[in-house]
């Protein structure tokens, strides 16, 4: 059986950390510029207004990252509100990036998340990673050459980006620190389990469309279903995914994935629903682990939207 040790669990974030490249300082300043503020109508709940911010945050040292940064446009100086961390997709479509919170994507459901979430009174952040949006420019695999070579990890370059990016909320007056979570589907997917695991400030992790065992994936040659920004060096001999989104607990995780979908096989879903089960029971918070399956493929339903918003209500 399974019992918790936070000084396992505090050692081995270390040395998941440890396989993700030589990144950036950690500790160097982060700078914002805004770049415009607008006020925008919900289209699905025209009595509902909010704000979005256009940012250029310096994060890393090497190249701007443009983010959006929105809220309701009633709230409170005096009230700091709870933030979610919005990781965009992939999808090849190397243009639509941070846009995704703001105008949504063929496989989310059709209210975009800067409306639904704003309108349950949350902030929001969303950052273009390494190649998207504004950030575009060189193809996947020309980036994930060239990082190589500097002894530097495509994901693990995009993951400290969306640390820092944590970093960046938790220093806004608007923000509680002490309510942020974080979501995504697919590829956003794995950015919210791994930013969440990594760092205990992600108090809600959820994550559509992507909880995929990397055992599983080899077995059923589904290797090439992912990007090749994906794959950390040397990450299997130290982890399974299940070990990795064990480092969440005993923290609410909320997990929604579909039967037909090929990026998560159905064998690696039985065996991490069954790893995490033991570990947030040995936690005593059986309750915060939730893995939800679908008859559906690579996309989320109006049922998962209810889902997400329910989960968030009940633990943020």
């Amino acid at each position: 059986m399974f019992k918790p040790d936070l000084d396992f669990s505090s050692k081995r974030r270390q040395q998941l950390y440890g396989l993700l490249g030589d990144l950036p300082n950690r500790q160097r300043p982060i700078q914002a510029k805004t770049i415009g503020i607008a006020h925008r109508q919900s289209r699905s709940q025209p009595q509902h207004h909010y704000i979005v911010e256009t940012l250029i945050l310096d994060l890393n040292g090497i190249e701007g990252v443009p983010a959006y940064f929105v809220k309701p446009a009633d709230i409170s100086a005096n009230e700091p509100m709870p933030c979610v961390i919005f990781n965009h997709s992939h999808g090849g479509n190397y243009v639509l990036g941070k846009n995704e919170l703001l105008d949504g994507n063929v496989y989310l459901h059709n209210q975009p998340y800067a409306e639904a979430l704003t309108a349950q009174g949350y902030t929001v952040l969303a950052i273009d990673h390494w190649l998207f949006g504004e950030r575009r420019g060189r193809s996947e695999s020309e980036l994930f050459k060239y990082m190589l070579w500097h002894g530097q990890v495509l994901w693990g370059m995009m993951v400290y980006d969306s640390l820092r990016a944590l970093d960046y909320v938790c220093s806004r007056t608007e923000v509680d620190s002490q309510r942020i979570a974080t979501l995504g589907l697919s590829m956003g997917s794995t950015m919210a389990w791994w930013l969440a695991a990594l760092d205990e400030r992600v108090r809600v992790c959820i994550d559509l469309c992507c909880m995929t065992d990397f055992q599983a994936l080899i077995e059923t040659r589904g290797l090439d279903g992912h990007g090749i920004y994906y794959y950390v060096p040397s990450l299997l001999k130290h982890f399974t995914t299940a070990e990795i989104n064990a480092l969440i607990a005993p923290r609410p995780h909320l997990s929604l994935n579909g039967n037909q979908d090929r990026l998560t096989p159905a064998s690696g879903l039985d065996w991490i629903d069954a790893e995490l089960k033991q570990v947030y029971a040995a936690h005593a918070a059986s309750p915060a682990w939730q893995l939800k399956r679908y008859e559906t493929g690579h996309f989320e339903t109006a049922e998962m939207r209810a889902e997400v918003l329910t989960f968030l209500g009940q633990w943020l």
